[in-house]
């Protein structure tokens, strides 16, 4: 009689193991998120390609620290992500939405690379394919040293790197490779947490960096269980609006960098550009002043850059007002919008509320609540805000504006552009030397006091 196979139920989210089916996870505490699954055999060999030696304690002090150069990419805005280029032996997972960019950005930088071998695995494309897109992007230009390989098992890639020997492996993606000794499907939970694994032993045994490009599920995070991105060193997603042109790589987890760093891409037809200035990109460049539009001041991650708020406010056509926002928190907008209404006196509870950043971004920065706030004013009373004038800060509650920070990189990047004004919360520049700066700053305690500000020739 065959023997039956063992099987045990996983955790969708951590990739706990458990002998029974619970409600509840044990670990993670998430409800219904058990699944069950073939337990993965007890085999004492390893994986192919993957060499496990007997490890001692080794005694702290007499630890050799290597001081081990990075991997430059030829991609600026990636090497900044990732704290100044890929660490030997590190493992990186690059996850976003599809057709956002993901295989793009990395093949991009792969065909660039010419000091090292590179290994691209592809479990979704043929090499056809991968051909034609790497035309479009290297505009002709193959004289790099990269190998594509379309496969789905585990043991048939490792028996490919051990004869190629490469400097980089790329895998496309995480979700499509399964091993021949576990009887679930690809993309399972025991699937990616094995696979993983597998890879991570490999970076750190021949200390050959890996990108891993993995999925996410609706809710935005990467699939597969949790445990996959405490594996990596690093985690970076490329996010965006598929029906705009730009692109924003963001760390979520980085080992050896700062997790506040991002980049700035733009989607064309021969691939990403990086860029450098979003200041510029991401502001009209008519003169012509309309009513609904202010300009902020916002930082995601270290950099600074000002963005355009649009806003319209037109009486409601149906009895119920609607409120419809692009690239900001609904739940944010209306408490600025019950601020307006209690605190200044503007009645806008019969009025629709459209409002939208341009170029397809999506801010949380707090500091931007008083262009907001300024572009629905506008929009109300059909007045427009002067072109040179920007504005910064949060709003609380009672109507006051409180400070934000970096203020001193929100001021420079303003006048970097040429901005004349700048609206700015009171008390805000404390300690700051204001004889070098060329742009007026209006400090202001209160919104209304704000808006006394906006329609004035000062």
């Amino acid at each position: 009689m065959a023997k039956q196979q063992k099987t045990a139920y996983f955790c969708r989210e951590c990739g706990a193991e458990s002998p029974k089916w619970v409600g509840k996870c044990p670990a993670c505490g998430q409800w219904n998120t058990m699944i069950e699954e073939p337990a993965a055999p007890k085999t004492k060999q390893g994986l192919v390609g993957v060499t496990r030696e007997a490890s001692k304690p080794t005694k702290l002090s007499d630890i050799q620290a290597e001081d081990l150069p990075r991997v430059k990419l030829p991609s600026g805005e990636l090497n900044r992500v990732l704290g100044g280029g890929l660490v030997p032996g590190s493992i990186i997972l690059v996850g976003g939405e599809p057709g956002i960019g993901k295989s793009t950005l990395v093949l991009q930088n792969v065909l660039r690379i010419l000091s090292r071998k590179v290994l691209y695995v592809s479990g979704e494309e043929s090499p056809q394919q991968l051909r034609l897109r790497a035309e479009r992007i290297a505009r002709g230009r193959m004289d790099c040293e990269c190998y594509l390989l379309c496969e789905t098992s585990l043991e048939r890639i490792f028996s490919s790197i051990e004869a190629e020997r490469p400097g980089l492996v790329i895998v496309d993606s995480i979700q499509t490779i399964a091993s021949d000794a576990l009887d679930s499907a690809a993309g399972s939970v025991s699937q990616v947490r094995e696979c993983a694994a597998a890879f991570l032993r490999y970076a750190k045994q021949t200390n050959t960096p890996v990108i891993l490009i993995g999925h996410i599920n609706k809710e935005g995070s990467i699939a597969g269980p949790k445990v996959l991105e405490h594996i990596v060193d690093a985690v970076v997603q490329f996010e965006g609006d598929r029906h705009y042109m730009y692109r924003i790589l963001r760390p979520i987890k980085n080992r050896f960098g700062n997790t506040s760093e991002i980049g700035i891409y733009e989607m064309r037809e021969d691939g990403l550009r990086e860029v450098t200035n979003p200041s510029e990109m991401l502001l009209s460049q008519g003169d012509e002043s309309l009513s609904g539009t202010a300009i902020g001041v916002t930082i995601d991650g270290t950099r600074p850059f000002l963005i355009e708020v649009q806003a319209l406010v037109s009486t409601a056509a149906y009895g119920t007002a609607q409120r419809s926002v692009t690239g900001f928190d609904q739940r944010r907008m209306n408490m600025l919008l019950a601020v307006l209404e209690k605190r200044v006196g503007f009645k806008l509870a019969q009025k629709d509320v459209f409002l939208n950043i341009a170029g397809g971004l999506r801010v949380n920065d707090p500091a931007l609540d008083l262009a907001v706030i300024c572009a629905i004013l506008s929009s109300n009373v059909d007045m427009p805000i002067n072109r040179r004038v920007c504005f910064t800060g949060e709003v609380g509650l009672s109507g006051e504006l409180r400070q934000v920070t970096r203020i001193e990189q929100r001021i420079g990047e303003a006048q970097k552009l040429g901005f004349e004004r700048m609206v700015i919360p009171a008390n805000n520049l404390k300690g700051l030397d204001r004889s070098r700066l060329s742009v007026k700053l209006i400090e202001v305690n209160k919104v209304e006091d704000a808006f006394a500000h906006l329609f004035r020739g000062d």
